[in-house]
């Protein structure tokens, strides 16, 4: 791993090489950082601060330079060198404060590439001779530098200049302090030299000498005159107002500069660690608005959540963290910060090298990586391996995708010998160039998988894929090809999109870019193409031009300078615009020298050495003419122009003026007139394409407009680049069963070629399909994805920037098929059959057939003596075509050895293995010999077929039969088992109930009269599966009831046939059966299919894989097809429903009736009593053939349209009817029901009810006639009538719902009665009638009974002073509603002591005197008429108790009421007595026991005297006698009676009056009545 030049230089990469000079140096370093922040840092300590901040800190800056202004002027005139470094330090200030730039983004050596190319003087430099030598070469450290732009050279006004003046002064004040500082260093410097040379002089003396410097410096600046100070003091502070508001006013103008690029402040550095340590990398970054920062590890974004608590990104204050814990040999790696805003993306690099302790070893293993695993490791933790075999298993095969889609190519590596902790080097390839991890493609490596994944498809990742796997010096690699097809389009017709769009040329005015026409046009020529541009940061996509252009390069202008963007590029056809491409990789609008300057800054720390360069003052020079002046490009939408920069310029910036005329005149035109040019390279637009042009260029600077170039030649508008010519001679060839190899002659004289683009069609399609959508070099291509079997022609057509040439010349048809070769080895040769000089070979079919039929074998053999083989000799001359043959001739008792060759149109095949050793002699077994030529077919996960072919040696006697044996492939000898207990006949055998995915193998032993033979060889293994893509035989029968038997295969090879055998007997001769394939498909068809076709037809495919299907004809199979044949011959149309008839809304009649299905072709006759009806004014015929249903309308039915109606129908070759008969009872209702609805329809024309008066009990148990009301208006009217009387009504109906109603309330029978509403106005009246009378009112009646009995509530206890009472409410009662009370089930018969009634709204029970058998569950039935209604209560326990308990309490405090002492009556409230008369009084008091008796008067005692006389007689009256009242006797009397039960008090009042005092009172009176009036 290589490290940065300073690391090297300075041997800091790894802390444990740190030496005392190298640790003194750094401290140094970082204590200089800390004093001298404006060195290191420059305007990046103004680009993270806003513009007030700016300001605050210009002005403090500029009070510390006035205040030592006046120390150091001497000095400043003394020092030219430190004069123009201040200068220069100065202008880059003001430029890095205006344009947002840091330290890092300018160099001084590039501000001297920009100055006049004058003669200079010797480059100075502030470095000490052993500081220049070992500073490495072409490194420069950061120093402020920079141009004042903005200012000079752009406009002449007066306000320019008078700034362009305040800032130069404002420049020359800032760093005056430094000139004094720098000849200081200077002066000090040039003593230490002389010390050093005269003798050894300690660093004290050195010391003293600073000091003595510094002394002698403050005496010299305290020289300068009071005067001067003042003046130059005025002088800068009206500059510094006057520059203010310039950079003010400017930044409003432009908002921009308030935005700054990254930059990195400290940036961070390597380190070397060992394992398991954790490591920390820093860095600061500025620029506005706030960068966002991203951490990558070998250009691979770090992700924390792929690895929890391995990384830990932080970001605080500016201070941005990638902490790595627990650091192994995979950390060791390059990382990479990028800070990234809307000015651009900027990135500093440090590596990470993690060391381990000797002799440990990594755990995890060494991961594939590029950069960590060079070719040349091959030394191993267990010394050097000698050899390594790399193969690679699970390969990916070619892969077809479409754009957008995720995709993922991968295999297995097996490296042997493995060996612990030693892993391969994976790298991956596209078109043999190396594939990088990115956002469109991640690799992986498990251990023992690599993988590449794409994320988001794209026609760019279309291409040869190949993995190359490195162990050591040994590799091995493996390719195969992965196209992407189109995203379907968004507008049918649309274009597809470009590809490989990139930027071909980037500066500060444009950037040009390019990309790939697409294959598909989408069915009409390109028109051109769109390209869309997006700042990076933003989501914000604009289009750059408003017309498509047709040349696949465009220069993008209207750039901000500095900011980076992203392209994409859409193709436009007369359809629509297609899908945009893929964005480009971002692009910043630089010029080259600007970006390889950026990209060039070191990332090395700070070392307090700066390299000045120094220009000869050419202030005010106008620039010369720029040179070599060039067309470097030109199409018919723009030309490219290119220059020089003028030799004389200034140290200012140049700005260019292009110009242009017209080929035969002199009339020069500015073309850029509003928007100069600052780079070398102008594009122009808006040129007539045809016309000629000459061009030349002015530069321009604050000084004025230099003289023009010297102008191009003429310049013919158009492109320059031809379209290429169509290749030629495209020539087919076979390659796979599903891929064919195209070859052609490359176009010629094709300039600026990207590639071909292939296009394929199946003969006599007219459709052509791209075969790639990336374009190929070269003149050969392997077009994959094609159909086996299939016939295809292929065209090619060349590609470059101008456009697409012509089609070439369709090729040859070729039809696609694996390309042929020679068999494999035959295997198992067997000796089927001995005698005394011959034998008979069996032998296996190859596996791999070449892509041929094999044409027959050939057999050679040898003698062995004492276990020493002969010579070869050829067993037969013409080849066999069967996998046995008897080879005569031989001796009788020698032992052979077999080799068999396969042979096909190819060639013969590699001979197989020798066979064992086999003697011949004269076999005299009595026993078959084994089966034969054993091979299973139709595998499935449950069964297979096994079939044999007879042993050649049957035996003594002919063989009766065979034994099929069975076992799991890895089970033992022993655990073999017969799948059959009867010999069977057949040569084959269905073999039923496997278990899926398990291995078996299989054996046959043939069987005659003697005995049971030798077993067969084996047949598998074969897993029990049903393979993927499994298709099974199909029969089916056509229009014309002809019965076939299907078959239908994909994976066929080149080679492959159909064969067809009736019980596993080829059927190839047999007369009752045709059999017809094509492609992949093959149907073999009945002829008279019958009885002796009963059996099991198979289809095998040869050349596969056993792949096969079969078919069981039994007798119930043979009924059904015969059954379908025949429905097939004479078909009928399927009904779905049958004629039917129905009336509808005007009395019209409708018949009808649906077909399952009917094609467009289908009719229809009508047919009435036997003859044809047709369409007219009676009848209305309709089809509606979409959904099947046929129709026929008559308006009205007549007497003479009773009889049979049909509808006859024929679809094609199928016929159908349906029959409906209306006579009689059948028809007399139909027209019946229709004049009905005709009438209806009639009366429906004015108001009508939409539903007739029903009626309808309330949950009030009211009753409420309704009737629903239609086709009403405002003017109608409704009137109610019973039994003919109209019935006011209250309310008056609105007919917003159109529910009219009649509320009855406290339903009975006086409301029997016949109910009728009518509807009237203009247009009519309909009327409606409700009986109620009869069984229609005691239907209602029943129903409110019901809804009282439903609304009564539950039964509540109440104690009365005679006893208990049970009760219940109701609504309201009727007499039809039967009342009946139970008690514990039985019915109480009701007396005087138990009795039943109905009170208002309350139905009781009283129980008078009630004893304890009254206890119990009362049970209340309220009968409607129909149904019954209970309630219930259970009157026992602590309910009768507290009844019980209350009625004694009624019952005493009724007996005290009754015997309570009363006035009965005869005293009355107010007696008015004339006074002298005499007041009697009498009055009849009861109680028992007799009251006492007593009188008050004002509610005092009154005792009996002469004048009141107080009697009480016969203990029941009571006398009040005054003899002659007075108006003293007046007052408030009561008569008090009172016995044990209670007392009461009756009160009176006695009034005397004089008759001359009211007389007086009256008169009184009637004076103040007459007083108020």
């Amino acid at each position: 791993m290589s490290l940065p030049f300073y690391q090297k230089f300075h041997q800091h990469y790894d802390r444990s090489y740190r030496n005392k000079d190298l640790r003194t140096t750094m401290s140094q370093y970082h204590q200089e950082k800390k004093r001298s922040a404006i060195y290191t840092h420059g305007s990046a300590a103004y680009s993270s601060r806003s513009s007030a901040a700016h300001r605050q800190e210009s002005e403090a800056f500029s009070r510390a330079t006035s205040a030592s202004y006046q120390q150091q002027t001497s000095l400043a005139t003394q020092s030219a060198l430190a004069t123009a470094v201040s200068r220069k330090a100065a202008s880059a200030y003001d430029y890095g404060y205006s344009h947002g730039l840091t330290d890092s983004s300018l160099m001084l050596e590039d501000y001297s590439s920009g100055l006049s190319p004058q003669t200079k003087r010797a480059r100075k430099s502030l470095l000490s001779g052993e500081e220049k030598e070992n500073l490495p070469s072409d490194y420069m450290v950061p120093i402020f530098s920079g141009r004042q732009k903005h200012v000079s050279g752009i406009t002449d006004t007066e306000e320019e200049r008078i700034k362009e003046a305040a800032a130069y002064i404002a420049q020359r004040n800032l760093l005056a302090s430094e000139e004094g500082i720098i000849a200081s260093k200077q002066a000090t410097a040039s003593k230490q030299a002389t010390a050093s040379k005269q003798a050894t002089v300690s660093k004290q003396a050195t010391v003293s000498k600073q000091s003595t410097s510094t002394l002698h410096q403050e005496e010299v600046l305290e020289k300068k005159s009071r005067k001067v100070a003042i003046r130059e003091k005025a002088e800068q502070l009206s500059l510094r107002k006057t520059l203010e508001e310039t950079e003010a006013f400017h930044k409003k103008l432009n908002e921009d500069n308030l935005l700054h690029a990254p930059d990195f402040v400290i940036k961070p550095r390597s380190h070397t660690v060992w394992e398991k340590e954790n490591v920390i990398l820093h860095c600061s970054v500025s620029g506005w608005p706030e960068p966002r920062v991203t951490w990558y590890k070998n250009q691979v974004p770090i992700n924390v959540h792929a690895n929890p608590g391995k990384y830990v990104i932080e970001s605080r204050y500016g201070m941005h963290t990638l902490e790595i814990n627990a650091c192994d040999f995979e950390d060791t790696a390059q990382y990479r910060a990028s800070a990234m805003n809307v000015k651009g993306e900027f990135s500093a690099y440090a590596s990470v090298v993690v060391k381990r302790y000797k002799g440990e070893l990594d755990e995890t293993g060494f991961h594939a990586r590029v950069s960590t695993m060079p070719p040349s490791f091959a030394v191993t933790p267990y010394g050097y391996a000698s050899k390594f075999e790399i193969h690679f298993d699970e390969k990916f095969d070619v892969s077809f995708g479409r754009e957008g889609e995720t995709m993922s190519l991968g295999c297995r590596v097996v490296i042997t010998p493995e060996i612990k902790h030693f892993q391969p080097e994976i790298q991956w390839y596209r078109n043999g160039e190396l594939v990088s991890p990115s956002k469109w493609v991640q690799t992986h490596w498990s251990g023992d998988r690599a993988t590449l994944t794409f994320s988001h498809l794209n026609k760019e990742d279309e291409g040869l894929y190949t993995i190359h796997a490195r162990m050591g010096d040994y590799y091995e690699q493996y390719s195969a090809y992965v196209f992407v097809r189109d995203a379907d389009a968004e507008i049918e017709g649309a274009p597809a999109s470009p590809l490989d769009v990139v930027c071909l040329e980037a500066n500060k005015d444009y950037i040009i870019i390019s990309w790939k026409q697409p294959a598909v046009d989408g069915g009409s020529p390109i028109l051109g193409y769109f390209i869309d541009k997006c700042e990076v940061g933003t989501d914000s996509w604009s289009q750059c031009n408003d017309t498509p252009v047709k040349f696949a390069r465009f220069p993008v202008t209207g750039l901000i300078e500095g900011r980076s963007y992203i392209f994409r590029v859409r193709a436009v056809n007369k359809t629509g615009i297609g899908l945009p491409s893929r964005v480009s990789e971002p692009v910043a609008a630089l010029d080259p020298a600007e970006k390889a300057r950026l990209k060039s800054r070191p990332s090395a720390p700070w070392t307090g050495q700066i390299i000045v360069t120094e220009e000869e003052p050419t202030e005010g020079i106008i620039p010369g003419p720029p040179t070599d002046l060039s067309v470097t490009e030109a199409t018919r939408s723009y030309v490219v122009l290119s220059w020089k920069p003028p030799r004389q310029r200034g140290h200012e910036g140049i700005l260019y003026f292009v110009e242009k005329c017209d080929a035969e005149t002199e009339n020069w035109q500015r073309v850029n007139t509003e928007l100069p040019v600052k780079s070398p390279r102008f594009a122009l637009f808006d040129l007539a394409e045809g016309k000629s042009y000459r061009f030349r260029v002015r530069c321009s600077n604050s000084a004025g407009v230099g003289e023009p170039s010297e102008a191009t030649d003429v310049t013919v508008v158009g492109d320059k680049l031809d379209i290429p010519k169509a290749p030629g001679n495209v020539i087919p060839s076979r390659n796979t069963d599903t891929s064919v190899v195209v070859t052609w002659e490359e176009s010629k004289d094709a300039k600026e070629l990207v590639g071909y683009y292939i296009e394929s069609s199946v003969v006599g399609s007219g459709k052509w399909e791209p075969c790639n959508n990336n374009p190929v070099k070269g003149s050969r291509f392997t077009c994959h994805g094609l159909t086996t079997g299939q016939s295809y022609i292929f065209r090619v057509r060349a590609v470059n920037a101008a456009g697409l040439s012509e089609y070439s010349q369709n090729s040859e048809a070729i039809e696609v098929k694996a390309a042929i070769a020679a068999p494999s080895p035959p295997c198992d040769i067997t000796c089927l059959e001995s005698f005394h000089d011959s034998m008979v070979l069996g032998w296996k079919q190859p596996d791999k057939t070449g892509g041929a039929e094999i044409t027959g074998y050939y057999v050679n053999y040898r003698e062995v003596i004492d276990g020493v083989p002969g010579r070869w000799r050829e067993a037969n001359i013409k080849a066999v075509s069967d996998e046995a043959y008897k080879i005569s001739n031989l001796k009788e008792n020698m032992v052979y050895q077999f080799q068999v060759a396969a042979m096909n149109i190819a060639g013969l095949g590699v001979p197989s293995a020798v066979s064992e050793c086999f003697k011949c002699e004269e076999w005299t077994i009595a026993v078959p010999g084994p089966p034969h030529s054993l091979k299973y077919s139709e595998v499935r996960k449950t069964s297979l077929v096994l079939q044999w072919k007879p042993p050649v040696h049957s035996g003594r006697t002919p063989v009766t039969g065979y034994f099929v044996d069975m076992k799991e492939a890895s089970a033992k000898e022993d655990q073999w088992r017969g799948l059959n207990e009867a010999a069977i006949k057949n040569n084959y055998l269905r073999v039923q109930g496997l278990k899926e995915g398990e291995s078996y193998v299989f054996r046959v032993r043939a069987i005659n009269l003697t005995g049971v033979g030798k077993p067969s060889d084996l047949a598998g293994p074969v897993v029990a599966e049903t393979r993927p893509g499994t298709k099974e035989v199909v029969v089916s029968v056509d229009d014309d009831g002809i019965i076939s038997l299907n078959f239908e295969c994909d994976q066929m090879a080149p080679n492959s046939e159909f064969t067809w055998s009736k019980d596993y007997v080829s059927t190839e001769d047999s007369p009752r059966l045709e059999v017809e394939s094509k492609g992949n498909k093959t149907k073999m068809t009945f002829k008279d299919l019958g009885t002796e076709d009963l059996g099991i037809y198979s289809c095998d495919v040869t050349n596969t894989d056993g792949i096969a299907s079969s078919y069981l004809i039994d007798e119930e199979e043979l009924k059904r097809l015969l059954a379908l044949s025949q429905e097939h011959k004479f078909p009928t149309v399927p009904v779905k429903s049958e004629l039917a008839v129905e009336i509808l809304e005007k009395g019209q009649v409708r018949f009808w009736m649906q077909a399952e299905k009917l094609s467009g072709n289908a009719k229809v006759n009508y047919i009435f009593n036997d003859k044809e009806i047709f369409e007219g004014p009676k009848y209305k015929m309709h089809i509606d053939r979409n959904t099947g249903i046929i129709e026929m309308f008559m308006e009205k039915l007549q007497d003479e349209d009773e009889g049979t109606y049909t509808f006859q129908l024929q679809d094609g070759r199928a016929t159908g009817h349906s029959t409906l008969v209306l006579i009689g009872d059948v028809y007399k209702k139909l027209q019946k029901e229709a004049e009905f609805q005709r009438q209806e329809w009639i009366r429906k024309q004015g108001p009508h009810f939409a539903e007739y008066l029903s009626w309808e009990v309330t949950g009030e148990c009211n009753v409420l006639l309704k009737c629903k009301v239609a086709n009403i208006k405002k003017e109608t009217h409704i009137v109610w009538y019973k039994d003919e009387r109209e019935i006011s009504v209250d309310e008056k109906h609105d007919f917003k719902d159109g529910i009219c109603t009649l509320l009855i309330t406290e339903f009975s029978k006086k409301d029997a009665g016949i109910y009728e509403v009518i509807l009237k106005d203009d247009r009519g009246k309909d009327k409606s009638r409700l009986k109620l009378v009869d069984e229609a009112f005691k239907d209602l009646m029943s129903e409110v009974c019901k809804m009282i009995a439903l609304s009564a509530t539950d039964l509540k206890i109440q104690s009365t002073a005679e006893g208990i009472r049970l009760y219940s409410f109701v609504t309201y009662y009727l007499e039809d509603l039967k009342v009946n009370w139970s008690h514990n089930g039985t019915a109480i018969k009701y007396s005087d002591r138990v009795k039943t009634g109905v009170t208002g709204e309350q139905i009781w029970l009283q129980i008078n005197e009630p004893t304890p058998n009254d206890k119990g569950k009362y049970v209340m039935e309220l009968f409607d008429g129909k149904t019954g209604h209970q309630k219930t209560v259970d009157l026992s326990g602590q309910a009768y108790d507290e009844a019980f308990a209350e009625f004694q309490r009624l019952k005493q405090a009724a007996i005290a009421e009754k015997n309570r002492a009363r006035v009965v009556g005869g005293l009355p409230d107010v007696v008015t007595i004339q006074e002298g008369k005499a007041l009697n009084l009498t009055c009849i008091v009861w109680g028992d026991p007799t009251p006492e008796v007593s009188w008050l008067k004002n509610e005092r005692p009154l005792a009996s005297d002469d004048h009141c006389n107080l009697k009480f007689e016969a203990g029941k009256t009571a006398y009040f006698t005054i003899s002659g009242v007075s108006t003293a006797d007046s007052g408030k009397y009561g008569l008090v009676v009172k016995n044990k039960y209670g007392s009461e008090i009756s009160d009176f009042t006695v009034s005397v009056f004089i008759p001359e005092e009211e007389a007086r009172i009256a008169t009184a009176e009637a004076q103040k009545g007459s007083k108020s009036k």
